[in-house]
């Protein structure tokens, strides 16, 4: 390898030799002028012929020299007619006006045996050597990526800016992280207390919810390297190959201890073995061994900390969630109202937002929205604030970015024909009265005949209150209610009914089912028929056995359809109690297309979305 860099060390200076050699050589080229055997003749007569070199071809004379003009010198070319007559006279007229010393004649027929050799075997060394150059190269690399290959591909990072302070709507699980952060500060204040921190820590959250930016904010707070991997990147197609990076990973974590180890996506690698049709992944299975073999073989209180990340818990092996490995889990769920008040006073730092904008309001209309949706909300509200070439963002820009993260950007340049809007806007508009007069259904705070994404129009409803867990039966059947409001308005004004209920529908089956076979909240009982159908592995969901008889079945279908049918009527209800408010919520969505609340509350109190004017007194 040495020699490869000392020899690439030396064509710079041949490449600038060549040039060199070029130029000077142009150079002469440049000065050198082509005379006829006339103009030759002259110059000899004239003495002005100062040196003169004759080549006697068969046929030819190839004459070269140099004359002087002027007191400048400058070289010729010429030829002359080799012939008997020719060659006296020429021999004859230089020998008179040019010096004796000056004339040279040369034999082109004579053998320069050296220089041949030279243009016979420097072509075919330098052939050689390069062939044998490119040959070491391709050795070189291809031995440099077999060992790279098993390397491991931990990103190692030294200098985290991220601090507790970057993270919010998640106080209780920065709580749990305080005492690891003390842990790598000094590790040795446990060690006297026989305290045994531990080794591994899982945390399980829906996407989006910051668990990767929480492990980098306690290694920014510890300020130790920082080791970030994901569990795909140890898996490859080579047998082998996984377990040898498991093994190098932890190898420089020990020579870099205090530090801490991020595995994101864990279930990558860390699913349960032996699972699936037909066998488990060889592959993956040994880099799993390999991995519990190593998290055993990290000393109490080595400094060393493994956090890991995943959204599916339940395909995870039991051997990784042992005590000794991954033996603390932490939750880290979707924020509630003050978190993400919190979590968007971070991420508008560096945001120019309009002095009347409300980030707890904002809070209130986002529920169930993540981190990374909250964020993507002031992303996509800056962008809109650029793209109409305003110097902050307004709330009407906030409030475009909700619905874009919601259903994606209005098709506004999509026409409905009149009767396709008036069934839309009747389809809304039966939401709307459904959420405003149901007692447990929740609030509407937008309604929108625009179309975005699949959906012609929809209503943006937000729950009376944040709910973390639990929801009543009461709850569910004025979900399915809400759901069931747009085909019932259909069927009721308009007499017919539209492919576009399909989702709500969807939804209200699923919400109907699981009530009956999870929750006991039918007439069958307190008892769960529901089998466990979310495993993703194959060769479990391949044959999937039901835990009931074919007449269970049959009765749970019934009490499905039985809530359905219930949810049904009592939507017929409402509305038709209500009739004359839809058709004012439809007339104003046919003529503004969109509803706030403030529009709505007025609709039901006045008939119209304008409250009407105060006389004064």
């Amino acid at each position: 390898m040495n020699n490869n860099k000392r020899f690439l060390g030396w064509i710079p200076y041949l490449v600038v030799a060549l040039l060199v050699t070029s130029l000077y050589s142009y150079s002469r080229a440049s000065t050198t002028s082509a005379l006829t055997y006339g103009q030759f003749m002259k110059l000899v007569s004239n003495q002005q012929i100062e040196e003169v070199v004759l080549t006697m071809n068969n046929t030819v004379i190839d004459v070269t020299g140099r004359y002087k003009e002027n007191d400048t010198e400058k070289g010729f070319v010429a030829s002359v007619p080799n012939t008997e007559v020719k060659t006296d006279e020429l021999i004859d007229i230089l020998q008179k006006n040019v010096k004796e010393g000056n004339i040279k004649i040369v034999n082109p027929y004579k053998t320069n045996y050296l220089m041949e050799i030279l243009t016979q075997i420097v072509p075919l060394c330098l052939m050689i050597g390069f062939a044998l150059f490119l040959l070491t190269r391709m050795n070189g690399s291809s031995n440099n990526k077999a060992f790279e290959f098993s390397k491991s591909r931990a990103r190692l990072e030294s200098n985290i800016k991220v601090r507790f302070t970057d993270v919010a709507g998640c106080e209780e699980e920065k709580e749990e992280m305080a005492e690891i952060i003390e842990y790598l500060r000094s590790p040795e204040k446990f060690a006297k207390m026989g305290a045994r921190i531990p080794k591994g820590i899982l945390m399980v959250g829906n996407p989006g919810t910051g668990k990767t930016l929480l492990a980098k904010a306690v290694a920014g707070e510890a300020d130790v390297p920082f080791y970030s991997i994901s569990g795909a990147d140890f898996v490859e197609m080579f047998v082998g190959v996984g377990a040898s990076r498991v093994r190098d990973m932890f190898k420089k974590a020990k020579g870099t201890a205090p530090c801490m180890i991020f595995i994101d996506e864990i279930d990558a690698v860390g699913r349960q073995r032996g699972a699936g049709l037909g066998g488990g992944n060889d592959e993956r299975e040994q880099t799993l061994n390999q991995l519990l073999v190593e998290m055993d073989g990290i000393d109490e209180n080595r400094g060393i900390v493994i956090i890991a990340a995943t959204n599916r818990p339940d395909i995870l092996d039991p051997a990784l969630l042992r005590p000794g490995r991954f033996d603390r889990q932490i939750t880290v769920s979707l924020p509630d109202k003050a978190g993400r008040k919190a979590i968007l006073e971070v991420h508008a730092r560096n945001k120019k937002l309009s002095k009347d904008i409300d980030l707890g309001a904002l809070a209130a209309r986002t529920p169930g929205f993540s981190g990374a949706d909250l964020e993507n909300v002031l992303n996509e509200a800056a962008i809109l604030a650029v793209r109409g070439k305003r110097d902050i963002i307004t709330m009407e820009d906030l409030d475009e970015a909700i619905d874009r993260v919601i259903g994606g950007p209005a098709k506004k340049s999509r026409k409905y024909s009149d009767k396709e809007k008036r069934l839309v806007a009747t389809h809304e508009a039966g939401h709307s009265v459904i959420g405003i007069h149901l007692e447990d259904a929740e609030i509407v705070q937008k309604v929108t005949i625009i179309p975005r994404g699949q959906a012609g129009g929809y209503n943006l409803m937000t729950p009376k209150e944040d709910q973390m867990f639990l929801q009543t039966k009461k709850q569910l059947l004025a979900e399915i209610t809400g759901l069931l409001g747009g085909r019932v308005a259909e069927e009721l004004v308009l007499g017919e009914i539209s492919t576009g209920a399909s989702n709500d529908l969807e939804r209200a089956t699923k919400i109907a089912k699981a009530m009956v076979n999870q929750y006991g909240m039918s007439s069958l009982g307190a008892v769960q028929y529901a089998s466990d159908s979310e495993n993703v592995f194959l060769g479990r969901d391949y044959v999937n056995n039901k835990n009931y008889s074919d007449k269970v079945a049959f009765e749970i279908d019934q009490e499905v359809r039985k809530i359905i049918n219930g949810c049904y009527e009592e939507a017929k209800k409402i509305i038709a109690a209500n009739r004359q408010e839809l058709d004012n919520i439809v007339r104003e969505l046919i003529e503004n297309e969109t509803l706030t609340k403030e529009d709505l509350d007025n609709i039901v109190k006045y008939g119209t979305k304008n409250a009407p004017a105060i006389a004064e007194a």
